[in-house]
């Protein structure tokens, strides 16, 4: 899930490209905006960096072993047979 501190950068550049005759309608632009931006991307299902860099990890040890199990496996077929 995306944070609020992501939510309220999104809102901001946003409010950066509005024209300067906007700005006396900005706070409630702000508001729905920052609830428009958080209601849509809930529908997504996306994670941390921290999270993301914590399963890249766990990936990487796992390809590891499961190559030096690959290569046990393949000293025991050759013993086999």
């Amino acid at each position: 899930m995306i944070d609020n501190q992501t939510i309220n950068r999104l809102s901001e550049q946003i409010n950066a490209l509005l024209p300067p005759g906007l700005l006396q309608v900005k706070e409630d632009f702000d508001a729905r905006l920052k609830s428009l931006l958080q209601q849509q991307l809930t529908h997504y299902e996306m994670v941390s960096r921290e999270e993301f860099d914590i399963q890249a990890r766990v990936l990487a040890r796992t390809r590891e072993k499961l190559e030096v199990i690959e290569a046990r496996l393949k000293e025991l077929e050759k013993t086999l047979g």
